[in-house]
């Protein structure tokens, strides 16, 4: 709040510093970020980093804390600007995490905006459906590596639902459950909802806990490696 105040009445806390008071889960960074309108005739200030924005809209700014700041997918513009394309995909899977932003939604967002720099760098990394959690499935596709098998399609529609890894050659899905996804009732019953879609189809489903992947390593990867097997097996069968 300090370093708002001291930059004048129109700032608010953009990037880096933006992020963290949302909730983003970033490394600390040694300076606050704080936006100001270009027009405003502010000096920087030690531990301050001011970023004068010709784009700064009052309608894009929110309070958190009683300290403004700019909204979150404001916050993700300016991050595409300064952050690496793996630290900006963390950054918009910890959006989608806390509820803050859509990807998908984002995408539409993006083009009303598509002028401000860092939307196009944005725009081209929602677009590559790679929206993978950096605790969980990332870890997951470690695994897969390890164990020889191809790079597997990753957050694909399927007889209208997104699934988080598919072999389209095994007609393999595997869903990764985080705890924050599948810990309801309601979640629960969505799940088998779309197991069973896909069985319907031909598909087979297996579906990975967070504590597996994260402490059963060599398990999942057996599993993983023989369902695939196995599956590849009944492919050759099918062509006699």
């Amino acid at each position: 709040m300090a370093a708002v105040l001291t930059c004048g009445p129109d700032a608010r806390l953009s990037h880096r510093s933006a992020a963290r008071l949302w909730g983003f889960q970033l490394r600390p960074f040694p300076l606050i970020d704080v936006a100001i309108p270009s027009r405003a005739a502010r000096r920087g200030r030690t531990g301050i980093r001011i970023h004068r924005q010709a784009h700064f809209d009052e309608a894009s700014q929110r309070v958190v804390d009683r300290i403004p700041v700019a909204d979150p997918v404001s916050t993700l513009v300016d991050l595409a600007s300064c952050l690496s394309r793996d630290q900006l995909e963390r950054a918009i899977n910890e959006a989608d995490r806390l509820d803050l932003v859509d990807p998908e939604a984002l995408r539409e967002i993006l083009e009303a905006v598509r002028s401000r720099p860092g939307t196009g760098r944005l725009r081209q990394l929602l677009e590559q459906h790679i929206r993978t959690d950096t605790g969980l499935e990332r870890r997951f596709l470690r695994l897969v590596h390890g164990t020889g098998l191809p790079t597997p399609e990753t957050q694909v529609w399927l007889h209208g639902y997104r699934v988080d890894f598919y072999w389209p050659d095994f007609d393999l899905i595997v869903e990764t459950d985080g705890l924050r996804y599948h810990r309801t009732t309601s979640q629960q019953a969505s799940d088998h909802r779309r197991d069973q879609v896909h069985a319907a189809a031909g598909l087979t489903t297996v579906r990975f806990a967070e504590s597996q992947i994260r402490d059963e390593a060599d398990h999942v990867s057996t599993v993983l490696a023989e369902v695939a097997s196995r599956l590849r097996g009944s492919e050759h069968l099918d062509d006699l």
